[in-house]
């Protein structure tokens, strides 16, 4: 599944949101964008997953899988964390943001079930913590497994992870393992903490907010093994018991040898029953 950015650009009231911008990505992958705080990174956030029409450019969904009715960009995208948008409430403990988040998702919020979810993902420590005490990878790794819970969700947009500080290597881990597991994870950061994940960016001297769009700083590409429908073989191989010939006839294996068979632990064979005793027979001792 792909979701394909053609020259895509959001008007403000005043100036541009976001300049004109192509990008496309599919599951398995890891996309990470980089630009400055005036580029509009909510603007691409939610056109990207189909939240805001775009003042001109397209974005399109590719080989989503068939349903009645077809899913949406909204349907298979989730936006993590982003400001203003889907950030979560500072000031409410981590269990009660996880309740909510959970029955978002449509999953069962019990107690019991939140705390199981807690447990799963090794939050237990900071459960009765607020949201805004979690340090920068926590809160990340929890937000984004929190989004992947979304039924139909392929695709993940995190929003300037890099805003609550920390290393940038643990947010773009996350977002790798995630893409690892299936997701199209694209990340959007600034210029600084792109460079220091090693990406190739020009100084941000040469930059005008009003008019250079974001820069695509790194890919990484996972192999996702496809699901196998019940029922269908893994693979396309014949077995290799048997063969076949040009014409696509099926030619079975020869007999085994019986020689080489194993032996058969079984029940006692029975003995061969004797003759059957004769009734015509004169009796022993009587008059011939």
């Amino acid at each position: 599944m792909q979701i394909v950015l053609d020259g895509v650009a959001v008007q403000g009231r005043r100036d541009p949101m976001l300049a004109p911008f192509s990008l496309g990505w599919h599951t398995g992958e890891a996309v990470l964008v980089a630009a400055e705080p005036g580029h509009g990174h909510t603007a691409l956030a939610l056109a990207a997953t189909g939240r805001l029409v775009p003042s001109s450019g397209t974005v399109t969904l590719e080989d989503a899988p068939p349903a009645d009715p077809p899913l949406t960009l909204a349907d298979v995208t989730a936006v993590v964390d982003v400001p203003g948008v889907s950030e979560p409430v500072e000031s409410i403990p981590v269990r009660t943001h996880v309740a909510e988040d959970l029955a978002l998702a449509r999953r069962r919020t019990l107690p019991r079930d939140v705390a199981a979810w807690i447990a799963a993902h090794g939050l237990d420590d900071v459960a009765g913590l607020r949201v805004d005490q979690l340090d920068a990878l926590t809160r990340t790794r929890m937000l984004v497994a929190l989004a992947a819970e979304r039924a139909d969700v392929h695709f993940l947009v995190l929003t300037l992870p890099d805003r609550h500080g920390g290393a940038p290597a643990g947010w773009w881990a996350v977002a790798c393992d995630a893409a690892a597991a299936g997701y199209g994870v694209l990340v959007q950061c600034s210029r600084a903490s792109a460079r220091l994940l090693g990406a190739e960016i020009p100084p941000d001297v040469t930059v005008d907010p009003r008019t250079e769009p974001p820069l695509v700083a790194l890919r990484r590409a996972f192999a996702v093994a496809e699901p196998v429908a019940p029922e269908e073989s893994l693979s396309d191989e014949p077995d290799a018991d048997t063969t076949t010939t040009d014409d696509d006839t099926e030619v079975l294996p020869p007999p085994a040898d019986p020689q080489n068979l194993p032996d058969v632990v079984g029940p006692e064979p029975r003995p061969e029953p004797g003759p059957e005793p004769r009734t015509d027979a004169p009796a022993e001792g009587a008059d011939r």
